[in-house]
């Protein structure tokens, strides 16, 4: 094989001029990919890290620490077999890519089918938020599109049937716990009363108001919505359950995921999964939790306030795998009075429709005895549903669980195929899924643009909520990553103590060499509102200082993130933390 030199350079710095290298991130002989972060640059406004236009081997680096830099300044030499300029990570010769397309029984992207029903530029499948997000900044960048839903109504689960129905229910909850802790501080209300129509009627009328503005903002962009359950018929032809067909020159896979079955489990209205809890029909006196993870911890928090004996079963060792302990903690503390068990290294081995109710049988060291419930929420995980749509007609690879492989174009091994949201790796999270559509639209466009976020956050809507976001404790542990930490509790937060809420804290973590934030987390009301500021302080290149030299509000939450970032630095005079020499 022939190999080139290649000068890879600065690139345009806008209106910067002389910027300082803070970091370089390959030396002589590293292979890198293309997108790969080559150095990392500082201005007085933010810092940035420089990517790879090229793949290949790393000749001679032209730049070190504490260098000033302009556009066009050659950053390193590289070896490589590219003579082109590439914005994605998928490489695919034209061979492979007729092999491919021969292989799905299909003509080159793009061709001409004359028999379909529908033809467009881009078609979306799935209107959730990844879904809508990407149909519709297609549709400002100038494609004609064609967004397909199965459902009535746009939103997908997140909006129908997840986030937002959920959030509604958690509010409701929230109200009337605030309202039953108020008791002790002097201000006494009667028992509610719990009207489940209406609550619902209320819950179904937010969802109504968003999914009703997404109709109109397809309007006003001229998305043609299909209602239909799609699939492949090859690399350029998708095919309704209708019957109907669509020709595409583009096609984004934003189809989501599903809640993850129980093996075993009775064909019985009283077991539901997330979907079915949301309905409220009836509120059952005793209800399990098959799962503690986040869904199925938020949906226990709206029983128990609504007056129903709550019981969760974990099959390992910790509520929120994953999360660190220590942000579980003060949530722990709270539910452990609440709730009428919580039984974790148990699992379910199996369960019994009887007249009386779901008789559920547990193995464990925690096992209880055999037990009877008026309803069993099934919250075990959710799964990708990259499987259910005969992609390999289309030639795009599927790997396990459903899960669609795709580079940073979020493109997959069918260049002209792009995938997002819960059925590409990475956390199933709606924020993350309305970020790759951009992309992924961007780059159908012909922009260039690639997802290449430092870091996403997570929050668990709880009472009280658990958010974090960067490097986690549980991570820099498992991995060695050497780390500075500091934690502030919100017994020092005026704001937290007028709200009758000191049990939460507020953590960042550090690099030790640089004093940049790389993670962080907190537990307390609002949480997930909170750790927005953190992860722009990752993304940023934010230090210590930059966060505590902002002036933060006062009174309010947000403070504590600030007090985190003095203490690290040896200045916070809100709490005694002398800082260590």
């Amino acid at each position: 094989m022939t190999t080139h030199q290649v000068d890879l350079v600065v690139p345009d710095l806008g209106d910067f001029s002389d910027v300082d290298v803070i970091e370089v991130l390959v030396e002589p002989g590293d292979e890198v990919a293309i997108e790969e972060s080559l150095i990392t640059l500082e201005t007085d406004k933010a810092s940035m890290d420089v990517p790879a236009t090229h793949a290949g081997k790393v000749g001679s680096v032209n730049v070190k620490v504490g260098d000033k830099v302009n556009a066009g300044d050659i950053i390193l030499t590289l070896e490589t077999a590219e003579l082109h300029e590439s914005h994605a990570t998928v490489m695919l010769s034209p061979e492979e890519q007729q092999e491919i397309l021969t292989a799905a029984a299909a003509g080159p992207a793009g061709q001409e089918q004359t028999d379909a029903g529908h033809r467009a530029q881009l078609v979306v499948i799935g209107s959730g938020p990844g879904g809508y997000t990407a149909a519709f900044r297609a549709a400002d960048l100038g494609l004609e599109v064609i967004l397909v839903e199965r459902y009535p109504v746009l939103g997908g689960v997140c909006l129908n049937v997840g986030c937002i129905p959920s959030k509604a229910l958690l509010h409701a909850a929230k109200v009337i716990d605030d309202a039953e802790a108020m008791a002790d501080h002097g201000v006494k209300f009667g028992r509610p009363t719990i009207d489940a129509p209406a609550l619902r009627d209320w819950k179904n009328k937010v969802v109504g108001r968003l999914t009703g503005g997404l109709t109109q903002l397809a309007k006003q962009r001229k998305v043609k919505v299909v209602q239909g359950t799609a699939k492949f018929a090859s690399p350029n032809r998708l095919v309704l359950d209708s019957g109907d067909t669509i020709d595409f020159e583009y096609c984004i896979i934003a189809a989501g995921s599903q809640s993850a079955a129980l093996t075993g489990t009775p064909d019985d209205p009283r077991i539901v999964d997330s979907t079915g809890a949301l309905e409220l029909d009836p509120i059952p006196k005793r209800l399990l939790v098959v799962g503690g993870g986040i869904i199925g911890l938020e949906l226990a928090c709206v029983y128990s306030a609504l007056g129903t004996k709550v019981s969760v079963v974990e099959l390992t060792d910790a509520l929120m795998p994953e999360t660190d302990p220590d942000l579980v903690r003060p949530l722990r503390k709270i539910i452990d009075k609440r709730y009428e068990s919580i039984m974790l290294d148990t699992k379910v081995t199996g369960m019994q429709a009887t007249q009386a109710g779901i008789e559920v049988t547990f193995e464990g060291k925690n096992a209880p005895e055999n037990q009877v419930y008026d309803k069993v929420l099934i919250s075990i995980g959710r799964r990708a549903n990259g499987d259910l749509l005969d992609c390999d007609k289309a030639g795009v690879n599927v790997e396990k669980r459903g899960i669609i492989p795709v580079n940073k174009q979020m493109q997959t091994n069918v260049p002209h195929i792009f995938a997002i949201g819960d059925l590409v790796p990475g956390p199933m999270l709606a924020h993350k899924a309305t970020h790759e559509a951009k992309v992924a639209a961007e780059v159908a466009a012909g922009e260039k643009s690639a997802f290449d976020a430092r870091t996403i956050p997570s929050v668990a809507y709880t009472d009280p909520e658990v958010a974090w976001v960067g490097l986690t404790e549980t991570d820099a542990k498992r991995d060695g990553i050497s780390y500075d930490k500091t934690k502030i509790p919100w017994a020092a937060s005026g704001r937290a103590l007028a709200l009758g809420r000191d049990e939460g804290f507020t953590k960042l973590l550090f690099d030790k060499s640089t004093g940049r934030v790389i993670g962080g987390g907190m537990v307390g009301p609002n949480a997930g509102d909170l750790v927005a500021e953190v992860g722009l302080a990752i993304e940023m290149g934010a230090d210590a200082a930059d966060i505590g030299l902002t002036i933060h509000p006062h009174p309010t939450l947000s403070e504590t993130i600030a007090f985190a970032a003095e203490a690290f630095e040896g200045t916070i005079t809100d709490l005694y933390m002398p800082k260590k020499r």
